[in-house]
Formats: C-alpha cells, structure tokens, sequence
C-alpha cells in the first residue's frame, strides 16, 4: 500500500495534468490517496530553506533532507528538483507512538518539496486524517499531527 501511494505521488508530480483539470481536482484525486498537495511560490531550494528556518525557530528537530534528484544525478539519472525533509518533535510523538504503536511507521513526520514538468514546485505530505485513519489514532491526540500542515502553508507562502 506504502509503495502504491508513493508510486501516485511519483507519477503525479511527473506526469502533467490535462489542460482542462482544475488545481481542485488535483488536489481531490491527492487527498485521496491521503496525500495533500500545495503550491510553492519559492524554488526547490528557497522552499527548503525557508521549512528548515520555520523548523529551528520552532525548536522541531530536523533528522535528515533527502535530495533525491541530486542522488539521481550521481548514478547518471536527471530529475526535476525533489527533497524530502524528515523531521519532528518527541513531545508531540511520543504519545502518539505510545497511544498507536504502528504510527511509528508513519514518524517522524515528512515534507516532500518537488517541481514538476511545468517547473511548478509543490509540497507533499501526509494527511493529517489520513494518518488518523490509518493508524487509529484517538481524538485526543490528532492535533500532533496538525503541525504539518501548517509548516507547509508557511515554507511554500
């Protein structure tokens, strides 16, 4: 199933929408699959560095950026510009993990920041609802999954 979304979100950013679809039915047919998608008004690497500034003032710890297009590039591969960003916060984790052991599976939480063929460069993440679901998450404890979506409307503005 992992591998299904990831393949989605791959072909996504690859593949270019027809003309007539609107960012709405993009945006639907992505939030199915439990991924939302937004627009950044930076480049790749201007996105990147303003999440990683909004994540220190914050105090979220950063674990790793992942250049996917720049491994690409040392093993003769050319992609659009993509990183994924893996960071987060043990206090609000740890009583998720706690509450829902398989959540770990899903933690820390990821940022994808990727341009596709229209040289349009858009973050990824999972939903907030959608990891809810998937891991069975109580009600109480669904707003330490809410941060994401605010630090990408924030990196991409």
């Amino acid at each position: 199933m992992r591998y299904l979304l990831l393949a989605a979100l791959f072909t996504a950013l690859a593949v270019p929408w027809p003309a007539s679809s609107t960012a709405d039915e993009r945006a639907m047919v992505e939030k199915e699959a439990g991924i939302v998608s937004i627009s950044s008004n930076h480049s790749v690497d201007e996105t990147v560095d303003r999440l990683k500034n909004i994540l220190q003032s914050k105090g979220i710890k950063l674990f790793a950026v992942i250049d996917h297009s720049g491994e690409a590039a040392n093993v003769g591969y050319k992609m659009p510009a993509t990183k994924l960003l893996i960071f987060g916060d043990p206090k609000g984790g740890t009583p998720l993990m706690l509450a829902t052991p398989s959540i770990a599976l899903d933690l820390p939480l990821k940022i994808l920041v990727a341009e596709d063929a229209q040289r349009k460069v858009r973050l990824s993440y999972n939903s907030q609802e959608y990891l809810q679901e998937r891991h069975g998450v109580p009600p109480n404890l669904a707003s330490n999954l809410a941060v994401i979506q605010t630090l990408a409307a924030a990196a991409g503005g």
